[in-house]
């Protein structure tokens, strides 16, 4: 017998602003656009319960820096949803896109939770061409998630040179719940 299931935005209908430029930095940072993005306490009740998650935005640079953009709950950057590892850039390219979509299914439940998850990031090459990088670039594995607290999900960039003409920005953040 087939189950009912609904799609609903987590955010509303968008940000309604982008994320802060990340430049001149090798620190990992959060892009995430405003307002955040909250997943209400026990909205992931279930096993079974899914996230799809879409980040997207511009990046320039200066030789060709290394970046890897991650999406974190809470802003935990030692637990990821999906990260893309670090990934050598176009050299001296000007506001290219990127974007990284992410779909997650909750595994367990409660305060030891965890979401296994894979997608896809495209990193532009020029304004009108793409490289295509499955994530994570690892194994399938789980991250833990806390399902019966708020949680903050958070979009994060870590360049791997610091110049000021390596920036990114995160122009949107979408949370679908597919349950």
């Amino acid at each position: 017998m087939p189950m009912q299931s609904w799609t609903a935005h987590v955010n509303g209908p968008g940000p309604g602003v982008a994320g802060t430029a990340l430049a001149n930095s090798t620190t990992e940072t959060d892009i995430s656009p405003i307002p955040a993005i909250i997943i209400p306490a026990n909205m992931l009740d279930y096993v079974g319960a899914k996230l799809h998650v879409i980040a997207f935005g511009v990046f320039s640079t200066t030789a060709t820096p290394t970046l890897k953009l991650s999406l974190y709950p809470n802003g935990q950057p030692n637990n990821a949803l999906a990260t893309t590892g670090a990934v050598t850039t176009g050299s001296a390219v000007t506001n290219v896109p990127w974007r990284l979509e992410y779909t997650g299914v909750i595994r367990t439940i409660g305060a030891s939770g965890a979401i296994m998850g894979q997608g896809f990031c495209l990193f532009g090459t020029s304004v009108s061409a793409a490289s295509f990088l499955p994530i994570p670039n690892t194994a399938l594995a789980t991250s833990a998630v806390d399902t019966t607290v708020n949680n903050k999900i958070t979009a994060a960039a870590l360049w791997g040179t610091a110049s000021a003409s390596n920036t990114i920005t995160c122009h949107d953040l979408t949370v679908l719940s597919l349950c």
